[in-house]
């Protein structure tokens, strides 16, 4: 369980460096007023429990999030499931912010109180609980372990994560700690949004943003941590870095006297002069070799990112 192929590394050494400075440039930004921050982590939460949950099949859009969470308002024609699913998250995002700190250290008590606020008032006999039976997941490439061996494996997990014997850099281990649970699949059900929740813990309390999965990159996801299931951890770290780098780029533009300055990809490559086609920007982009990041199905990036790529590639040659 723990003879994890590393080799990914130099690919996405730059990426790391280019994330771990961006955490630097947070860290030493004139602090956002305290209204302004509340604004940019409501947002995020928001946006955080509509695509998590969506991922799992919710049909409750963005504004329907919004209007559930801060409005109080029942939408017509959506189950109550979907209503409880909304507010559960919202709460769980609430105790994980409660609980994350510099200092932290991961605990199962935490995983299961997490995994109980995302199924209160639906699956109330199974929330925080984890799973005495077998389970299938629809479209996985693997089974996960015997009913018996869940605890024994979460233990495992959780000891991995907290001595890091492989030395690995915090959005790596956030990464196998995501892929590792999911393997487990320590619950009858909410295993993902609980995952995704958990995860967090890892990367905030190192002072990062949350990384948040979109629902438009859910067939992305999905194959990806199949190839994790396979030994092969590419593309779920491309998409982990990329989720966290947007939400980096969102705190960073905030700043006061930021220069960054994102643009729609087709707006940068439109330009008089451009150099370069929208179709090999947006394949850097996606491929993470340039800073950008996603909103809906568009992508954003600056020109200083593509101009330091060229220069980049040019100083290899």
């Amino acid at each position: 369980m723990w003879d994890i192929n590393l080799t990914y590394r130099e690919e996405f050494q730059s990426t790391f460096d280019r994330l771990y400075q961006k955490r630097l440039d947070l860290q030493n930004s004139r602090p956002l007023p305290n209204i302004a921050l509340h604004k940019i982590r409501e947002s995020l939460s928001l946006e955080w429990t509509y695509n998590s949950n969506s991922i799992e099949g919710n049909t409750m859009s963005l504004r329907e999030t919004q209007m559930v969470i801060q409005e109080g308002i029942t939408i017509k024609g959506k189950s109550l499931r979907e209503h409880f699913e909304t507010h559960n998250h919202d709460k769980a995002i609430d105790y994980l912010y409660s609980i994350v700190g510099d200092d932290y250290k991961l605990r199962s008590i935490d995983i299961l109180s997490l995994h109980g606020l995302v199924l209160r008032s639906i699956e109330d006999d199974f929330a925080g609980r984890l799973r005495n039976g077998g389970v299938r997941i629809s479209g996985a490439n693997f089974m996960p372990p015997n009913a018996n061996k869940v605890s024994d494996y979460l233990d495992e997990l959780i000891d991995f994560i907290n001595t890091n014997p492989l030395c690995l850099n915090d959005i790596e281990l956030a990464t196998i700690y995501h892929h590792k649970l999911v393997w487990i699949h320590p619950f009858f059900d909410g295993n993902g949004r609980t995952v995704r929740l958990s995860m967090n813990l890892l990367l905030m309390r190192c002072d990062f943003p949350p990384a948040i999965i979109l629902k438009n990159d859910r067939k992305k996801y999905y194959e990806a941590l199949n190839q994790a299931n396979n030994g092969n951890y590419q593309k779920l770290i491309l998409l982990m870095c990329q989720a966290l780098e947007r939400t980096l780029n969102i705190y960073l533009t905030a700043m006061p006297g930021s220069s960054y300055d994102f643009q729609p990809i087709i707006d940068i490559v439109s330009e008089p002069q451009a150099p370069y086609g929208q179709e090999y920007v947006s394949l850097l982009a996606r491929t993470g070799k340039i800073d950008a990041y996603k909103e809906g199905r568009n992508w954003y990036t600056t020109k200083e990112a593509i101009e330091e790529y060229m220069a980049t590639r040019k100083r290899k040659r």
